[in-house]
């Protein structure tokens, strides 16, 4: 069985992505949550993951002797294990695009990640709002998003057709257009429902809103509740 480490449900656009995978491809494996502190550099959480990955950084999985510690690493070993599951596409052409939009995301779109941060609880419209209006390059990283999801075989499919890594790439982003409420066009909410509807998204997002940590540095829009 993997070992997957991860930070808070709410927060971890990162261990997101890896943890989706596993669920939806029902590969078994044990969570182990490292919750971040309530404020940068503080606490142990550097300390326990350092204990595990010399990088201090989540997601890790954990298979026997073996430990990966990059979001694409860990879906691209799982990818070589499990070839039956096709965590890729079946198809060469839609498998190739989805290892593209999955490079893209995990190297690209800063301005979405820096002023929206993953905050699944959160109801930010207002921010939204004002991002929207004043952050040119954060429209700019919407926009190729919705190209991308866009261009998906069916309306009702997912990206690249059948979920696979892909999907789950982009999966912290239907979280952040809900959260900030920004303006997208019936495709695009289209792919959200799609992604909302499925049950590995649905159990990451109910143990995000069971959670009670507040982490202070990365709440940056609100004020911690009395």
């Amino acid at each position: 069985m993997y070992q997957l480490y991860i930070a808070n449900k709410n927060y971890s656009s990162w261990s997101m992505r890896p943890w989706l995978v596993l669920q939806a491809f029902q590969l078994p494996f044990q969570e182990v949550m490292i919750p971040f502190p309530f404020e940068r550099n503080t606490g142990t959480f550097k300390q326990e993951v350092l204990a595990i990955n010399p990088n201090g950084k989540v997601p890790v999985l954990i298979d026997h002797d073996l430990m990966l510690w990059d979001s694409l690493a860990i879906c691209e070993y799982l990818a070589e294990r499990h070839p039956d599951q096709h965590l890729w596409p079946q198809d060469v052409r839609q498998r190739a695009r989805a290892r593209c939009i999955a490079a893209e995301m995990h190297s690209g779109f800063s301005s979405l990640r820096n002023a929206c941060g993953m905050n699944i609880r959160a109801h930010l419209a207002d921010v939204g709002k004002r991002l929207w209006q004043d952050n040119a390059e954060l429209r700019q990283d919407v926009a190729r998003i919705e190209q991308i999801w866009s261009e998906r075989p069916e309306v009702n499919d997912f990206l690249c057709g059948e979920f696979s890594i892909a999907d789950a790439f982009y999966a912290p982003v239907v979280t952040r257009l809900m959260t900030y409420a920004l303006p997208v066009n019936e495709s695009t909410r289209q792919y959200m429902h799609t992604m909302l509807q499925h049950p590995a998204m649905q159990l990451w997002m109910e143990g995000a809103l069971q959670e009670q940590a507040w982490v202070n540095y990365l709440e940056s829009y609100q004020q911690q509740p009395l």
